[in-house]
């Protein structure tokens, strides 16, 4: 297929809609690989829904990838961006092809020797910091799909693959991946992490691919106390900036759940759920069962969320009651025994003042007088025992309120 007739397909193809432009994309890519060739034409943007150049690039390099997923060919693929991608755009469309396919081919990890080896003579040549980054990147994908946190984190700071990358150490996405790595492995600190993390999240220049890294890192870290909390506040962040991002949205949906907050997580794992069906089906097929699953687990911390305040109430119901009842037996308890005071000087004050009335030979107003001294010295033995009795269970009364409230 000759440059005339691939610049007209690809033009046809960026008038096209999704689905044709696609198809069209892998006709052209399939006609290169046939013939043995390489695309001619160049690569200005990192756009994987509306630039038909960059698709059939993408296309091309994934089934190369696929063919010979080595480090030798991503090599190859560094070494035809440094002629064929806009400058501009070498930075995005690296992390989207190195990444993107490292995942893809995770299942083929080369040993770190072999990928140093391809790094080092990849680094000898023209733009060779480049290259080794990219390859670096396409490694550190595979361990990075596979979990490998250790063997990343050194990877990533003390192989000789490392050193061959340079000064491109510094780029945001190569610090998100050794956040990632720290975040996962149970040899190295949280605070380690985090510091990595906000180096890359607060880089100028970082790319959407660096915020998915951290997102990734936070949300797969081993347990840690606030995980819940920075997960939801970096998400929030990156939804705000990419709004249409389905990823995003997921993250938030983790971090909301991590939080307890199964209503704004079911909102947010929805979104991602409806803008994932507008996207490419690519995006579909491994996605959406496991935004489904994240769904489920959602409903069900809200169920036993719910469950669980429901239990709540009734034990703060049943325990208020326990509580009043007790108060009220210990109330009718003192009240007995002020009853009883009061009854017993009532009949004692009753037969001594018969015995005064009915016997002796003292004058009436003697007998008066002895009837009120009487009748006061028992009033007083009434209001000592209810006074008593009231000092006494005061403070146990109020201590009974203060548990209550």
């Amino acid at each position: 297929m000759d440059t005339a007739t691939v610049a007209a397909r690809l033009e046809e193809a960026r008038e096209a809609d999704q689905r044709a432009r696609s198809l069209i994309c892998d006709e052209v890519s399939a006609a290169f690989l046939a013939a043995g060739t390489v695309p001619s034409f160049d690569v200005r943007t990192a756009d994987p829904v509306d630039d038909p150049y960059f698709l059939c690039a993408d296309r091309y390099w994934r089934r190369r990838f696929q063919d010979r997923p080595t480090a030798r060919t991503a090599v190859a693929c560094a070494r035809w961006m440094s002629d064929h991608v806009r400058k501009g755009s070498w930075g995005e469309v690296a992390e989207r092809w190195a990444l993107g396919n490292g995942f893809l081919d995770r299942a083929d990890t080369e040993s770190d020797e072999r990928t140093a080896e391809a790094m080092g003579e990849a680094a000898a040549g023209p733009g060779g910091e480049r290259v080794a980054y990219f390859v670096a990147l396409y490694h550190a994908g595979k361990l990075r799909a596979n979990f490998r946190f250790d063997d990343l984190y050194a990877f990533l700071t003390h192989s000789p693959s490392a050193g061959a990358v340079g000064s491109l150490r510094a780029e945001p996405v190569y610090v998100a991946l050794q956040a990632f790595a720290a975040f996962g492995s149970r040899a190295l600190t949280v605070a380690h992490a985090s510091n990595l993390l906000e180096r890359a999240w607060s880089a100028p220049d970082r790319t959407r691919q660096t915020l998915d890294i951290c997102l990734h890192g936070i949300a797969f870290a081993a347990p840690f106390e606030g995980q819940g909390e920075l997960l939801r506040r970096h998400a929030e962040e990156a939804v705000r900036a990419w709004p249409d991002d389905q990823v995003f949205h997921a993250r938030l949906a983790a971090g909301h759940h991590l939080c307890g907050r199964h209503d704004a997580a079911l909102e947010s794992i929805d979104t991602a759920l409806s803008l994932l069906a507008t996207g490419p089906t690519a995006d579909l097929t491994g996605l959406r069962d496991q935004y489904l699953t994240r769904r489920e687990s959602i409903q069900e911390g809200r169920l036993r969320a719910l469950r669980d305040a429901d239990q709540q109430r009734r034990w703060s119901e049943q325990t208020a009651a326990n509580a009043r009842l007790e108060r009220t037996l210990h109330t009718s308890s003192t009240r007995t025994v002020e009853v009883v005071a009061i009854f017993t000087a009532a009949i004692a004050f009753a037969i001594g003042s018969l015995q005064i009335t009915l016997t002796g030979e003292l004058p009436l107003s003697d007998r008066l007088w002895l009837l009120t001294a009487q009748g006061a010295g028992l009033a007083t033995f009434a209001l000592l025992i209810v006074g008593g009795t009231w000092l006494i269970t005061r403070n146990q009364d109020h201590e009974g309120d203060e548990e209550e409230r």
